[in-house]
């Protein structure tokens, strides 16, 4: 697995969730859409694939992992941001090969990019919670070693 090709996937995933938010195009239409006009770096396309079917389909279900960090209803939240949230979300909860360092790193790098000016603050503090819950292991395990 490439690193840099990865970062693209989820940059091309945000790009395309957002989209799905905003305009609830079916996934199938903007991952053609997406290969045919809007991906131009070397991306891991398996990964922004599986990351586009996926998130719409488990949207529910890490809404809900979302929520409870969140101070103000899940409409009010910056679309970008909560694109952002449940992409990384998606990862701490589906995708344990990728440590959680990574995920939030990666979130935040997103967030810097395309969110608003303090919203990288909001995603940390958010994806800090949820890392805290569902990858306690992991996190225990890393502290030990400090």
């Amino acid at each position: 697995m490439n690193p840099t090709a990865r970062r693209n996937a989820r940059h091309y995933a945000l790009q395309a969730m957002y989209q799905w938010q905003i305009n609830g195009t079916p996934a199938q239409q903007i991952e053609i859409q997406f290969l045919a006009n809007q991906i131009t770096k070397k991306t891991d396309l398996d990964y922004f694939k599986e990351l586009i079917h996926a998130i719409p389909l488990d949207q529910k279900e890490l809404d809900l992992q979302i929520i409870p960090f969140l101070r103000r209803p899940l409409t009010e939240l910056d679309p970008i941001e909560l694109a952002i949230l449940r992409l990384a979300t998606y990862e701490l909860v589906n995708r344990l090969d990728i440590p959680y360092r990574v995920v939030i790193n990666e979130a935040l790098e997103l967030a810097k990019k395309f969110g608003s000016i303090e919203g990288f603050k909001f995603v940390n503090g958010v994806l800090d919670q949820i890392a805290k819950k569902i990858r306690v292991t992991e996190i225990n395990a890393d502290t030990k070693k400090k």
